[in-house]
């Protein structure tokens, strides 16, 4: 969402004015309150009836003026029912954060849990990690409510937006470019918010909400400022197949398995058409297809800019009709609350079409909890202060950090660094001593902040340290006072690579170089130490360092994206051997000759003719610094596929066999009962015990028609002690697993030869169909 938000000061000044004030002994306000017989009489307030009746009896004893007052995010009070004002936009990527207008820190709770950025979380491919993440998120998120430190309990994360172009500033907030795996994070993340169950049945419109989350950016949004192309002024110009196998899953993962209670719709149009405007968008897929059980929001001023800059509509009234008619539910800004009431007098709106999105909005208000009495009493009101920036959260968050770091290369074994008392270290680069730089952007106030150097010390006493460069941006380097204090010891730390400044909302990557005189900074450094240097990157979106790679100087290399508050201690325990990395990356890193390829280009599949080499591992043909999912480890393992309960699959009903078969056409129950389960046996060969994620993909043998040159299937991240081995097992149907999108956007298997591939094995599969 778009922090630079359009909002008149003013206007937010007044709205703010109607809500409740903070203090360190506030209690959230409530509806309903029991001693009070003027209010809890109202049907609205009746527990007992099913949230929807009491949406729909709310909703009906408003006024025009308050029902539009309430279409915008910071919805005003209405005195006469007992209900108060509510804040929606709260935000919470990586922990909850004052970055929106909901979240104060400035009573009993000073801070929160900063857990890594999403990126970094991601490279973990570790689902039950990811509930984790977000069931402490949904905690503390509580907490602070319960606290009387916001103003609502809306979170509009996470963003699942899938991270096409490694130039995307925003890229760092999402979990990478496999929409698979970008599904798997929303559902884990939004089911630990709102305090579902991790695999359980869940969703029920009745439940009650610990707090809510919101799926964004939807759809095909991945582009922020770039050439002169803005986000606000974009079309996305998505084919059906695109849609269907890379844009549109996350989104219906989020929906269908996640239950997420909340949809942001983009800036940007698709095809044509707005995305907050587009009625089979909101309308026809996320509710009708999907069965969206929530309120769909639109991005900060997305409203407003479908006049004032695309020129969608011919009056701000025509904006104002186009988006409820589409489905949208509130708006972030104001333009709603200053325009639907000249449409309704223009007789373009109906006003069934404002109670609609109400009883949408209501319903998340009411299964929060919010409108059933004293929320001390009920549940998730006795969460305190006390689980804000707990020992376990914030060992959660070192966890997370150590569990997502990138080994990149070692191959002489520099790493792990021996541990003795006798050792000097110099600690090298802007990002070393930035313990801002770890949080990545949409951070609240961390619980602490070690930054790396302070983490190194701790196991070295005798460290120097040098910045090199001014600033990340490195247009000045010192370089001679660097270069002398790297012959001074016994190993170097280089900790380099991109900040906010680089790379954020409103804001994307012209290259994939280390900026300014990084790399001068780094060749110079490695040339004069007495041993192959360290390498650090900190970053969102991929680098190319070719020439890092190939330099025998340069020993070893970590990616450790933008870690969080405990990044710095994860860092050094790796550094130190206190633990084994095992991440792996979430995200293709291309060489700096891909910022040819314009960013508004949105074709995933190459196009040999044009010389267009396409996007992610699964279509991208030319050359990559490091590909999709490469990740070393202080340990060897080796894989075995030890079992495969099918080698053919026989998906024809008749005798007649056919090139082509639509998923749609082969029914449910044949696509389950051709289920197929594949065991993989893991060793780990190291003398350490360590996180290991075993990725399983699927590689057809003759690609054709627009299919992926390989996809992943699946993953498990498993611990083994040295010289462990275990069997992990994927559940596969082919129906989900083996087919793919044809140009019109539908599902369909195609007969071959296909191999499972896990690390270097290979397991034949051929399909009839």
């Amino acid at each position: 969402m778009g922090l630079h938000s359009l909002i008149s000061l003013t206007t937010t000044i007044l709205f703010l004015s109607l809500l409740p004030v903070h203090t360190e002994s506030a209690q959230p306000p409530f509806s309903c309150d029991s001693s009070n017989p003027s209010t809890s009489s109202y049907p609205f307030c009746k527990t007992s009836l099913p949230i929807s009746k009491r949406a729909q009896d709310l909703v009906s004893r408003l006024t025009l003026d308050e029902k539009i007052s309430q279409l915008v995010n910071t919805a005003p009070p209405i005195p006469r029912l007992g209900i108060p004002g509510f804040e929606w936009w709260s935000e919470a990527l990586h922990g909850v954060a004052n970055a929106g207008p909901g979240i104060h820190f400035n009573g009993t709770i000073k801070a929160a849990t900063s857990f890594p950025q999403v990126i970094l979380t991601a490279a973990s491919f570790d689902t039950g990690l990811w509930y984790r993440i977000g069931q402490v998120i949904g905690t503390e998120a509580r907490a602070v409510y319960n606290a009387g430190q916001a103003n609502g309990l809306t979170f509009w994360a996470p963003n699942i937006n899938v991270f096409r172009d490694p130039r995307w500033g925003r890229g760092q907030e999402t979990p990478g470019e496999d929409p698979m795996v970008t599904g798997k994070y929303a559902v884990a993340y939004v089911r630990g918010v709102q305090g579902d169950s991790k695999n359980g049945e869940q969703g029920n419109p009745d439940q009650h909400l610990q707090a809510s989350a919101c799926c964004k950016h939807f759809t095909a949004y991945d582009l922020d400022d770039w050439n002169g192309v803005d986000r606000f002024h974009f079309d996305a110009r998505v084919s059906l197949q695109d849609l269907a196998d890379t844009y549109q899953p996350p989104f219906r993962s989020c929906v269908e398995q996640g239950k997420a209670s909340g949809i942001m719709c983009a800036y940007n149009r698709v095809n044509g058409v707005p995305a907050c405007a587009d009625f089979n968008l909101l309308s026809l897929t996320a509710r009708g297809k999907w069965g969206f059980n929530g309120y769909i929001v639109s991005d900060c001023d997305a409203v407003k800019i479908m006049f004032d800059s695309h020129g969608y509509t011919k009056t701000p009234e025509d904006a104002v009709v186009d988006v409820l008619k589409a489905g949208m539910d509130l708006n972030c800004g104001s333009y709603l609350r200053e325009h639907t009431k000249q449409a309704v007098e223009q007789k373009k709106l109906p006003v069934s079409e404002i109670d609609r999105a109400l009883r949408n909005i209501f319903s998340i208000r009411l299964r929060l909890g919010l409108f059933d009495g004293n929320p001390a009493k009920l549940p998730y009101g006795n969460i305190g202060p006390d689980q804000v920036c707990s020992k376990k959260h914030q060992a959660l968050a070192l966890e997370a950090a150590q569990n997502g770091i990138v080994l990149l290369k070692n191959p002489d074994r520099l790493l792990p660094l021996p541990k003795s008392k006798t050792l000097s270290l110099a600690v090298i680069g802007p990002n070393a001593n930035a313990p801002k730089t770890l949080l990545g952007n949409y951070a609240g106030v961390p619980c602490k902040s070690i930054s790396p150097l302070q983490a190194l010390q701790s196991y070295v006493k005798n460290t120097l340290y040098h910045p090199g460069c001014d600033n990340v941006e490195c247009a000045t380097a010192t370089i001679d006072e660097a270069v002398k204090i790297a012959k001074e010891v016994d190993y170097v730390v280089l900790i380099m690579g991109l900040d906010q400044t680089q790379e954020r909302e409103s804001h994307d990557r012209v290259h994939l170089e280390l900026p300014g005189k990084q790399q001068e900074l780094i060749t110079n450094v490695a040339r004069v130490a007495k041993k192959p240097v360290v390498l650090v990157l900190l970053s969102g979106g991929p680098i190319d360092i070719s020439s890092a790679k190939d330099d025998r100087t340069i020993g070893s290399i970590l990616w450790a994206g933008y870690p969080g508050e405990a990044g710095g201690i994860a860092l050094a325990n790796i550094i130190f051997g206190e633990h084994n990395p095992g991440g792996r990356l979430p995200v293709t890193w291309y060489p700096q000759n891909f910022v040819k390829v314009p960013m508004t280009d949105m074709r995933m599949r190459s196009d040999p003719s044009s010389g267009y080499p396409g996007r992610t591992y699964r279509f991208y043909k030319g050359e990559t610094v490091f590909e999709f999912g490469y990740g070393l480890s202080y340990s060897k393992y080796a894989y075995e596929v030890s079992s495969i309960t099918k080698s053919v699959l026989h998906l024809n009903q008749s005798s007649t066999v056919a090139d082509y078969k639509l998923v749609s056409e082969l029914g449910q129950d044949l696509c389950d009962k051709k289920k197929f389960s594949v065991k993989v046996g893991v060793k780990n060969q190291g003398e350490m015990a360590g996180k290991h994620t075993v990725l399983l993909f699927l590689r057809k043998a003759k690609p054709s028609n627009g299919s992926p040159i390989k996809q992943l299937l699946g993953f498990h991240s498993i611990f083994l002690k040295a010289g462990e081995r275990a069997e992990v097992e994927f559940e596969l149907s082919p129906c989900d697993h083996l087919s793919r999108a044809n140009e019109a956007g539908l599902m369909v298997m195609e007969p071959g030869l296909h191999f499972l591939v896990v690390g270097d094995e290979e397991y034949p599969l051929t399909t009839i169909v």
